[in-house]
């Protein structure tokens, strides 16, 4: 391992320098952790590097491949104008914003990069308003055409979530990853599986379960997948873009502190580790404030925010190890290198696949679809004897 490469604004000891100890601000940045603007931030600056560094992912050399290195990146983002000013000038200035920072990574060499959920337009499914379905554009729309050219001018592959019109289906609206290949054409789709109910994340509303499957998307650098957002609280989910031979699985989002939090440095990792591939996990940051309040049915008073997007996006790979988090509040941009041999290696030496029972897995899923399925719980006698009495 390596020091790590990962984005300059918050990984400050990205070649392996000393990190001076800070003190905190007293006018604290709103969503700042007294003062720090992550996690890291402040582990960091309280701690000797000697007890907190980051890594690049190597792996070790073989005799019979050459390192496979793919420099990927991760843009975390907020809106720029507020909810109140016209769709059409919203959505311009959000590209304008990013249009810059993949310049930036382009300009860094950056083979990959992965955008956020629905990075396009404010998350406004909390408000279950319809008005907003007008951010919806079709596959190779607006914000797609941007993108093709970016990626064609930088050699890159793009990852763009949006909110998708389907055209030739009704108009049905999908939230939808666009895969862009380094020569500016669409390769692909990926539909998010999973859609949450919970609290005010009442998408359902706009969206229902994606249709597409798991694809896994071979590119020139290599093999990625798109788990979107609720997508990474279902363990299956990710087993099977790694059954698909996924290398890099990419988790763009939006989530909130006071829901998720807690889960979100473990659930990517534990991904990264459990299926033997790299993942990207992408929140959007800031706090959105919409023109009518909203209730969500959970006794809750009625507001018009869903809560701090707490950003914090960050890399995971399949030997346990991670990026530092990018800020709750700021924009950022991470890279990282990564040798996607490491893959192979992990699974060689750990044998997940190997010793996997998935014929047995399948037989139970199998039965657990049945109407009559019936759990397989042993239970104690003296239990039955004591319910009998």
């Amino acid at each position: 391992m390596g020091d790590s490469i990962c984005d300059r604004k918050t990984c400050s000891n990205d070649q392996g320098n000393n990190v001076p100890s800070e003190e905190p601000s007293l006018d604290s940045p709103k969503g700042s952790l007294v003062g720090y603007n992550s996690l890291n931030h402040l582990l960091q600056s309280n701690l000797s590097p000697s007890v907190y560094k980051a890594y690049c992912f190597n792996a070790e050399s073989e005799m019979m491949r050459p390192p496979r290195i793919v420099r990927v990146a991760l843009i975390q983002n907020s809106t720029v104008l507020p909810t109140t000013a016209s769709f059409s000038e919203q959505k311009i200035a959000i590209m304008q914003k990013i249009k810059k920072i993949i310049e930036t990574a382009g300009a860094s060499g950056v083979n990959i990069v992965c955008l956020q959920e629905a990075w396009t337009m404010p998350f406004a499914f909390c408000t279950r308003e319809k008005r907003w379905c007008e951010f919806a554009e079709s596959i190779d729309g607006e914000s797609t055409q941007l993108l093709k050219e970016l990626a064609k001018k930088y050699n890159m592959v793009i990852i763009s979530p949006i909110l998708e019109r389907d055209i030739n289906h009704g108009e049905t609206i999908w939230n939808t990853a666009v895969v862009i290949g380094n020569n500016g054409n669409i390769i692909g789709k990926h539909r998010k599986n999973h859609i949450p109910r919970v609290g005010d994340f009442n998408e359902s509303t706009y969206y229902m379960e994606g249709n597409t499957g798991h694809p896994v998307f071979e590119t020139s650098y290599g093999k990625i997948g798109v788990n979107i957002c609720y997508g990474r609280h279902h363990p299956l989910n990710w087993l099977v873009f790694g059954l698909n031979g996924a290398e890099i699985v990419f988790n763009p989002s939006a989530t909130v502190g006071e829901l998720s939090e807690p889960m979100w440095p473990i659930e990517a990792r534990n991904a990264a580790i459990a299926n033997n591939y790299f993942v990207g996990a992408i929140n959007r940051v800031g706090t959105e404030v919409f023109p009518n309040p909203f209730t969500s049915g959970d006794g809750k008073p009625q507001h018009a925010d869903f809560g701090h997007f707490y950003g914090s996006s960050y890399f995971s790979a399949p030997d346990a190890s991670s990026t530092p988090c990018l800020s709750r509040y700021e924009d950022g941009l991470i890279i990282a290198d990564m040798d996607l041999n490491l893959c192979r290696q992990v699974k060689d030496k750990w044998g997940f696949r190997m010793t996997a029972r998935y014929e047995m897995y399948a037989e139970l899923l199998t039965n657990y679809l049945k109407p009559d399925f019936r759990p397989q719980v042993v239970t104690d006698p003296s239990l039955q004897k004591e319910r009998s009495q």
